[in-house]
């Protein structure tokens, strides 16, 4: 998301930190290039003159002098992109009952966006329910039904039923068995008089927690149009920007949001149910200037995590050693954060080594995980839990190899991932992976491991 804003970003704060000094040519270049991603990401221009004036200024200020001159300077463009970007701002679950509303014109990705939260939610420990009240968009309650069914989240919908507040009175008695509701609503092409009416006799009803508005990234500047519009006449508390992955045009409705203080609670970066991830603006920023964020990083890890199958690993690990089964497993879990391409702004310093790796070793995951557990069933239960014993004994491999339908060369890359995940278990054995890495440590792992790790 927005890759052109950060690579300028990138290179911007490379050149104040390279420069010998800072003169009137530099200064004015790094200002255009600035302007011109901003712009790209269809930031407001009225927010890239203030951001230009405010550096022209403050690197052309004759008090400042030397290196201090050129760490303020930093110091000012990382604020001030911070403060058009907006104060973080949680979404804190009550210890009684959440009900949370969900609002949003037709689009925006409602229905989807509530399932990705509902899954958040559940994953963390909260007993969490879905219910359908858009009565109005057709197979709007299937939607809402599959996405639950699918994900093994409980709901509520009646596909008869015409009225949302019927809908809700009727499974009211149901639904206080429920930590957390999230309630999907109708959607319009615009804010109307009627739409605006249900809300406000929903919200009568039901008296929610909180009310959030869902709005996909692809708007730009519209946002701030939709988002003061809906806080005006139903008071939102929050927003929900979606479909950040594929859009520059994100830039625009982050920004757009902070004008109307409206906090950004979450931003959705893809189709997955984990493709989900509370916007913190410090931690945003922080990936775009290539400085990663491992806070998010492993609250996607552990999102994507059965508990009991990460006991069983934890206990794997106090032995020191996995099987192939294990090595497959994990691949998996990576995969279902979404591959390399959704975590690698939040590895520090990935985008100085992206360009480096061969794209071959990034790609076709899939197909790669599909020809390993075809020949994961070619082998004997012995030959899984201990594969050492396939590079003593080649002819082990060639029977597999005929076996599973691949090459030798499959089974060695199968083999090389092993060994790899074996040495880091070994290396941080005294770990609790069952509670997730904490920063030190996938620091320690990265700096041993970094230049062989293969994707």
């Amino acid at each position: 998301m927005l890759e052109r804003l950060g690579e300028v970003l990138r290179k911007a704060t490379d050149k104040i930190a390279n420069a010998i000094f800072l003169d009137k040519n530099l200064v004015e270049s790094l200002i255009k290039d600035l302007q011109r991603a901003l712009i790209e990401a269809d930031v407001s221009i009225v927010l890239v003159k203030e951001l230009s004036d405010k550096i022209r200024k403050s690197a052309l200020d004759e008090r400042i002098k030397g290196i201090e001159k050129k760490e303020h300077l930093i110091k000012l463009l990382h604020d001030e992109l911070l403060t058009i970007l907006g104060k973080h701002k949680q979404l804190k679950l009550k210890k009684e009952q959440n009900r949370i509303i969900f609002l949003g014109l037709y689009g925006a990705g409602k229905t989807t966006t509530i399932a990705k939260l509902g899954n958040y939610f559940s994953k963390r420990g909260n007993k969490t329910a879905l219910i359908g009240l858009d009565t109005y968009r057709p197979a709007a309650a299937e939607q809402l039904q599959q996405l639950a069914e699918k994900n093994k989240l409980s709901y509520f919908i009646d596909s008869k039923e015409k009225k949302p507040i019927k809908v809700w009175k009727n499974h009211k008695k149901e639904l206080k068995n429920y930590h957390t509701v999230l309630i999907d609503t109708a959607g319009r092409h615009t804010l109307d008089k009627d739409l605006i009416k249900e809300i406000k006799a929903l919200e009568k009803e039901i008296k929610p927690t909180e009310i959030i508005l869902v709005i996909p990234a692809d708007i730009g500047q519209a946002a701030k149009k939709q988002a003061q519009e809906f806080k005006e006449a139903v008071n939102i508390s929050g927003v929900i920007i979606t479909r950040m992955d594929s859009t520059a045009r994100g830039g625009g409705a982050l920004t757009a949001c902070a004008e109307t203080k409206a906090p950004v609670y979450f931003i959705t970066t893809g189709e997955k149910i984990n493709d989900i991830e509370e916007f913190n603006p410090k931690l945003f920023l922080s990936r775009l200037l290539g400085q990663g964020d491992l806070e998010t990083l492993i609250e996607k890890i552990r999102s994507v995590t059965d508990e009991s199958k990460n006991l069983k690993i934890q206990k794997k690990i106090e032995k020191g050693k996995f099987s192939l089964e294990d090595v497959i497993e994990q691949v998996k879990s990576m995969g279902s954060i979404g591959g390399l391409d959704k975590i690698k702004s939040m590895i520090p310093g990935f985008s100085n080594v992206e360009k480096k790796i061969p794209k071959n070793l990034i790609e076709n995951q899939e197909a790669k995980i599909s020809k390993w557990e075809h020949i994961l069933k070619s082998m004997t239960p012995e030959e899984k839990e201990n594969p050492e014993i396939l590079e003593k004994q080649i002819s082990r491999i060639s029977r597999i190899a005929k076996g599973s339908g691949v090459n030798n060369s499959d089974i060695r890359s199968l083999l090389k991932q092993y060994k790899l995940l074996n040495e880091m278990v070994k290396s941080g054995g005294d770990m609790d992976m069952s509670q997730g890495l904490n920063q030190k440590q996938l620091q320690k792992l990265a700096r041993k491991f970094g230049k062989k790790m293969r994707f």
